[in-house]
């Protein structure tokens, strides 16, 4: 009985604490990690593709043209991410976090995957067009439930006291996804060069996600569910209405989601616009800042920047297992100041003719980022309870990302170009971390403590045996 309780379970319940069960809950990290670099792979392979894929899909456009329109594709997933958000949110909150993250990395990956088999214009003429914009809003749609059922799941599968170690996996995953489908392109375009791109070479990144899916989707399957929403599935149970299959689901109304939580879900807005704004200015602004604004070589600007994402995805969860020790406000606290002190000098650096001051320039932008990322994946779960806490990040989280993340490196390369001061970037990412600062005085300290309204994870027996013997005298005390 106890070896099956060990397969189907990541925690052992013992009275209100559960005890984490460290091979299941290395099922988990490892089924959230892999989703995460996939659907990140997308948007490194994607993003630096915009220029060869233009001749792909639209030949007879000018190149402005070309550009323009695939970076409106581009923009098409963050537009329906929210959407995706809301109705994956409310599914994770109905059936289960882990149903929810099968279907989401499923379709990523298969979208990915038939990116590489569209036929280009040649063949079909303006519909294969069409069909790129439809499987990238499948692609935005899905992955507007990923990150956030991700989050959602480890958080509460993970020890309330290394909660912020593990949830930092995630970003660190997406980094890492992003670093290797831009590497991938890159030395193909270096090995090949663009023209054998652009007459059919591009589809090799996107064929790669097939196998990596199929890897990935086989670790989701193995995963068990939360043990939050599975005893919050076992207390309402008697109220919960069974599915043709015979499994129970809740009620989830998401007007009274919205209504109960708009306060947290306002708090997720704008520490995510505050992260995510420089986050996605290094990522996918700044190889464009480096080769258009700058003049440096593409292949040059992609050297400089790929080594430094790797290194922060490497930092990541080392910035988590801080948060677990020092809380998660001082860490985001520095963050925040990092980016409104040292924004400006970073730009200066990287204005220069020398590749140190370049990097040096880079590394000042991007490790706050890793500050952000490391320590935002276990602050957003603790705003919400278990029984709404899916609906509220995935609605909360993917609208901002649609205004401020996706949009980041339009709104700095309009600024630079309108007032023709190459800072403007430097003062748009210093207003985002005030934003942010601001918003971190209000933020309740969540760091060792159990997610809202949920019993304490802890990884030992004698763990659950302190806290029983506190609960006890207290109750004894009053």
């Amino acid at each position: 009985m106890a070896e099956h309780q060990e397969q189907v379970s990541p925690v052992l319940d013992t009275g209100a604490v559960n005890i984490v069960r460290k091979r299941e809950l290395g099922r988990a990290v490892r089924g959230t990690f892999v989703g995460n670099v996939m659907e990140w792979y997308d948007v490194g392979v994607f993003g630096y593709l915009v220029v060869t894929l233009g001749p792909v899909f639209l030949p007879e456009a000018n190149p402005a043209t070309q550009v323009i329109f695939m970076l409106g594709t581009f923009a098409s997933t963050y537009l329906f991410r929210p959407l995706g958000g809301l109705f994956f949110g409310w599914l994770g909150d109905k059936i289960g976090r882990k149903r929810v993250l099968f279907i989401t990395l499923t379709t990523v990956a298969l979208a990915t995957f038939l990116i590489g088999l569209l036929p280009g214009y040649a063949s079909i003429g303006i519909a294969a067009a069409v069909l790129l914009i439809v499987l990238k809003i499948v692609q935005g749609f899905s992955a507007g439930g990923e990150f956030t059922s991700a989050v959602t799941f480890i958080s509460e599968s993970a020890p309330d006291k290394k909660r912020g170690f593990y949830a930092a996996f995630l970003d660190a995953g997406s980094y890492l996804g992003f670093v290797l489908g831009a590497a991938i392109v890159t030395v193909l375009q270096i090995a090949f060069g663009q023209e054998a791109m652009v007459d059919g070479l591009w589809r090799v990144p996107f064929l790669i996600a097939g196998p990596l899916g199929f890897v990935a989707i086989y670790l989701r399957m193995r995963v068990e569910e939360s043990p939050h929403f599975t005893a919050l599935l076992a207390e309402a149970a008697p109220l919960a209405r069974p599915r043709a299959d015979g499994r129970p689901t809740l009620r989830v109304n998401p007007a009274r989601v919205f209504i109960a939580n708009w306060k947290p879900m306002l708090v997720v807005v704008l520490l995510v616009a505050a992260a995510n704004s420089a986050g996605y200015a290094f990522t996918s602004y700044m190889p464009t800042y480096l080769s258009t604004v700058l003049e440096h070589d593409a292949v040059q600007g992609n050297l400089f920047s790929l080594p430094l994402m790797l290194l922060m995805a490497i930092c990541m969860p080392f910035v988590g297992m801080l948060s677990d020790r020092v809380g998660r406000k001082p860490v985001l606290f520095a963050a925040s100041l990092w980016v409104i002190v040292l924004s400006v000098p970073a730009f200066h650096l990287i204005g220069g003719a020398q590749p140190v001051g370049i990097v040096c320039g880079l590394a000042l932008i991007g490790l706050p980022v890793a500050l952000y990322m490391g320590t935002l994946a276990s602050t957003y779960p603790a705003l919400f309870t278990t029984r709404s806490r899916n609906t509220s990040l995935g609605v909360s989280y993917n609208v901002s990302i649609a205004l401020f993340g996706g949009t980041a490196p339009l709104v700095i390369d309009s600024l630079i170009r309108v007032t023709n001061d190459p800072l403007a970037a430097a003062y748009y990412l210093i207003g985002m971390s005030v934003v942010g600062f601001i918003t971190v005085c209000f933020l309740r300290e969540s760091a060792g403590q159990p997610l809202e309204g949920s019993e304490p994870n802890v990884e030992t027996a004698l763990e659950a045996h302190r806290i029983h013997t506190a609960r006890i005298a207290l109750l004894e005390r009053r």
